[in-house]
């Protein structure tokens, strides 16, 4: 930065040894285009590296001394430690009070308004910054359509909450555009007058008597950034998303008072001092589909069919469960695939404490008759250790093996032999209200 720094005093000086012999003069209706290059120093609380600074001005000569400007300026830098990636694009309105002196130079101080729009890459944050600035620079007169230029100002960086101060410079050439305008817009006719000093003419302002040092638009009304309707130096909940109701403090609404916003919240009109989830609505911890500070049951084992109060349902009507796991030939293992199975039925057991289990354990026709006895047993004794690692009682089950002697499928085919590989139990209670 401070090496572009050298070339561009070294230009400008060369320039204004060149032509500082000229005469120099502005002429009301002159319309410039100002092409330049320069820095920007960033203030060192924002972490963001100083960098070279690109843009183009359009100015208006208002008369010999007075003119406005628009401006647009890029700055394409990057975070101090972690090296993401920054765009910032600067907006500004400025006035230009113009001290001829002769001899091809004019040198002028400068005020105005202005936006710095600023996106850290990859994670597409954007700030938007109000911007006051000032300074000044030097006009050398190269020809009757130029002007080589010098400008450094003092950019003041306003958030919500934070002020920053940056520099910017540049040097650059200004050039004339065409025939000479013969007269300034009504629209833009001077008064001279501001009277609540900030920084728009009274024959523009739309906001008279806003407070001073408040940051102002383009019509001199306080700035809104997040558009709801509570100006920014009112606003204490800045970035609320658009068209989500607010307050008179500028925050999202929370009618129910629990702690989610109206615009976030599944279930308004929650009871005042319930418990509730990110949604807005009472938890539920058991999953049952009754609410905590409802349920008269918590803990009710998943599945159960609950009542209004959380607790399971009574049953006039006999309420029954069937127990089948299926085993690969000659194993007693219980499969991955019926591990949701089991549980089920231990949570109807867990549910019921009333009710008892038999297992009963089956083979195919496949090996002698006391093998297969001696595998069925084990098969049933597979579930029913299972079912007491899922918290039922063991003097609430008991398995028995009935070998091949009990099939339900033919022994002949692959899929009979198959279906014949069990262990089974039915459970059933009957329950009044």
């Amino acid at each position: 930065m401070k090496g572009m720094l050298r070339v561009m005093l070294f230009v400008f000086a060369v320039y204004a040894l060149m032509y500082s012999h000229a005469e120099a003069q502005l002429t009301k209706g002159d319309v410039y285009l100002t092409p330049h290059v320069g820095g920007y120093i960033f203030d060192g609380a924002q972490s963001i590296n100083s960098d070279p600074m690109y843009g183009v001005g359009l100015e208006f000569d208002m008369s010999e001394k007075l003119a406005i400007e628009g401006v647009i300026d890029y700055v394409d830098t990057d975070m101090q430690g972690t090296g993401s990636d920054v765009d910032a694009l600067i907006f500004k309105f400025d006035y230009l009070y113009h001290f001829n002196l002769g001899e091809g130079v004019i040198p002028y101080a400068s005020a105005g308004l202005g936006l710095m729009n600023i996106e850290d890459n990859p994670r597409s944050d954007v700030h938007m910054f109000s911007i006051v600035n000032y300074g000044g620079g030097i006009k050398f007169k190269v020809s009757d359509r130029m002007f080589l230029r010098g400008d450094v100002r003092h950019m003041v960086a306003m958030a919500s909450a934070d002020t920053y101060h940056n520099l910017a410079f540049s040097v650059g050439l200004a050039v004339r555009l065409g025939d000479r305008v013969a007269a300034l817009p009504p629209s833009l006719t001077v008064t001279g007058s501001d009277s609540d000093g900030d920084g728009v003419d009274d024959s523009m302002d739309k906001c008279p008597g806003t407070p001073k040092g408040v940051p102002v638009n383009s019509n001199g009304c306080p700035m809104d950034t997040d558009g709801d309707g509570v100006y920014d130096y009112l606003d204490k909940c800045p970035g609320t998303p658009a068209g989500a109701p607010v307050n008179v403090s500028g925050c999202p609404l929370d009618t129910d008072g629990d702690g989610v916003y109206d615009y976030m919240d599944k279930c308004p009109e929650t009871p005042k001092g319930v418990p509730v989830n990110d949604k807005g609505c009472p938890k539920d911890s058991d999953g049952d589909g009754v609410y905590d500070h409802l349920d008269k049951c918590p803990n009710t084992p998943k599945g159960i069919p609950v009542d209004a109060n959380g607790c399971p349902k009574k049953f006039k009507e006999k309420v029954t469960i069937d127990l089948l796991v299926e085993f690969a030939f000659d194993r007693a293992k219980i499969q991955s695939i019926y591990g949701e199975h089991v549980q089920k039925v231990a949570n109807f057991l867990i549910a019921y404490p009333e009710t008892k289990a038999t297992i009963e354990g089956h083979t195919d026709s496949i090996g002698s008759e006391s093998y297969n006895l001696s595998l069925s047993q084990k098969r049933a004794n597979a579930v029913m250790k299972k079912l007491i690692e899922h918290g039922i009682d063991a003097s609430r089950l008991s398995a028995v093996g009935y070998g091949e002697s009990m099939p339900i499928a033919d022994n002949s085919t692959k899929a009979g032999r198959q279906a014949n590989r069990r262990a089974v139990a039915t459970i059933s209670i009957v329950i009044e209200k």
